[in-house]
């Protein structure tokens, strides 16, 4: 495709979201404010519904939606719907969770997941060990977005963006307004980035299925694939190389990883209702997922030869859709790529200050919240660049080892909202049992008998977790009730006859 408007469309689409990202701070946010760590980190805990729910939904609907999923669909068939799964879960979770985070970080005045950890077990240590685990995760999931941003660029722009420039380009873009906003940034860019990608999605998925097809029914896509390629609609998938079991565990690590930015958008609302509110619309926006999924199946037979799965909802488009919907779609998985990387670079900058560096280094949080506007530039081009460029695997292999290690922290979610009991060093030696196993598994044994290294990870870690926890001391009982208080209320009765035993 020779036309230059894929390219134009696409980076009409970025300046506008750098327009959006840089007035985002607007009349209220001052430069002052900008350096505090509530306003730059949580927004002032001031997002109203409708931002929230387009900030958490776009926050997770990533390249995953117009790369990652077609490419599996096309290339594994039926388990790429392990995601419907886990994106159901994840509106639970905001649902169930999300108000008594808010309400931890409004009393308490934690702004990251880490310094709740932290606070719940009186231990500025095991926070940073949560925040560094949690970054692995987080950076994994930074560079698959950054690799899908520059891939639009590159093939948008006819080869003339390598990636290693895309790459640059789409970081510098993101860099500028995330300094200059922080979460704010995040909240109006995500609001904006979420309408593009839910129009997008079912533009370019009805179009595909009607240029197949020559009607508006997926059905008749599955019953093409059930005649001719049967193998797509069971596991272990065309390749034989998706498992039950390693289906089965990839959706309990991913279900049992509860990513800082999420944790940091909880924060970021105007009230606990207001979470309610967004998680109960949640599954509204995750339908974005099914035209994309749908155009990897019609790829099975239209392009039966790609070098490269991840590509095939851009290489149908471009042989088979109008010119506009080329650079829409350039344009919507740009969305979504850095929709979902500007919240995790901003977690894992904001985490790193507060959890890690402001302890160590005995800092104000005045210069912690100055650092943590400036730390986003080392870890934009000094660690996710070079990682991305590298292109070190498949975009949904990168997420799901990103969550692997994510899941690890578990146990000091147990503590934190189901068992008083946990204890630090139960937290902290869990936590590193399970990292070690899942580095062994990943790396040196990948995801022995099939089952994903995070879920061996777990198998080692919650054993740990319970039993170094009953042996050791317990956190002092006035902290356990305050975070229990918030967490299970009805349960303070039974942690009062249990008072002795946590002191």
């Amino acid at each position: 495709m020779n036309s230059p408007w894929p390219l134009l469309i696409t980076l009409i689409y970025v300046a506008i979201a750098m327009v959006i990202g840089l007035r985002a701070r607007g009349v209220r946010a001052n430069r002052a404010d900008m350096n505090s760590l509530e306003e730059w980190g949580v927004a002032g805990r001031s997002m109203g519904p409708i931002t929230l729910y387009l900030l958490i939904a776009a926050g997770s609907v990533s390249a995953y939606t117009f790369m990652g999923a077609p490419g599996w669909a096309y290339s594994k068939g039926v388990a790429v719907f392990y995601v419907a799964i886990y994106l159901a879960y994840l509106a639970l979770v905001a649902w169930y969770f999300g108000p008594k985070v808010w309400a931890f970080g409004e009393k308490f005045g934690h702004v990251t997941q880490a310094s709740a950890i932290a606070d719940r077990y009186q231990s500025p240590a095991l926070g940073a060990l949560a925040a560094l685990v949690m970054a692995i995760g987080s950076v994994a999931y930074a560079v698959l977005q950054t690799i899908g941003s520059a891939y639009i660029l590159f093939v948008m722009s006819g080869g003339l963006i390598p990636i290693w420039l895309g790459v640059v380009l789409v970081l510098a873009c993101i860099a500028v307004y995330l300094y200059a906003s922080g979460q704010r940034a995040i909240g109006r860019t995500n609001a904006f980035q979420g309408v593009l990608m839910l129009i997008v999605a079912w533009a370019v998925g009805l179009w595909a299925v009607h240029s197949a097809t020559g009607g508006l029914s997926f059905a008749g896509v599955f019953e093409r694939i059930q005649a001719d390629h049967g193998e797509f609609l069971t596991l272990p998938g065309a390749g034989g190389d998706m498992s039950f079991s390693f289906w089965t565990t990839s959706i309990i690590v991913s279900m049992f990883s509860f990513m800082p930015p999420v944790w940091t958008q909880w924060m970021s609302a105007s009230s606990a209702r207001t979470i309610r509110r967004s998680a109960t619309w949640l599954p509204t926006y995750y339908i974005v997922i099914l035209p994309m999924v749908v155009v990897g199946f019609i790829g099975i037979y239209s392009l039966p030869e790609l070098a490269r799965a991840d590509t095939v909802a851009l290489e149908y488009a471009m042989q088979y859709l109008p010119v506009v919907l080329v650079g829409l779609l350039g344009a919507g998985t740009l969305a979504a790529s850095m929709s979902s990387s500007e919240p995790f670079i901003h977690s894992i900058s904001l985490s790193l200050s507060k959890d890690v560096l402001q302890p160590m280094l005995k800092l104000t949080d005045g210069v912690t919240g100055k650092l943590a506007r400036v730390f986003i530039l080392p870890i934009m081009f000094l660690v996710v660049a070079p990682l991305a460029i590298a292109e070190p695997g498949s975009l949904v292999m990168i997420l799901l080892v990103g969550l692997g290690f994510a899941s690890q922290v578990l146990p000091a979610f147990i503590g934190m909202f189901f068992w008083p009991r946990a204890s630090r060093l139960g937290v902290m030696a869990g936590i590193v049992a399970g990292f070690l196993i899942t580095v062994s598994f990943t790396t040196l044994w990948p995801h022995p008998l099939g089952i994903h290294a995070g879920f061996w990870g777990l198998m080692i870690n919650l054993p740990v977790f319970i039993v170094v926890s009953l042996l050791t001391p317990a956190t002092n009982a006035d902290v356990v009730e305050r975070f229990f208080r918030i967490a299970a209320p009805r349960g303070l009765t039974r942690l009062g006859k249990q008072s002795d035993q946590l002191s």
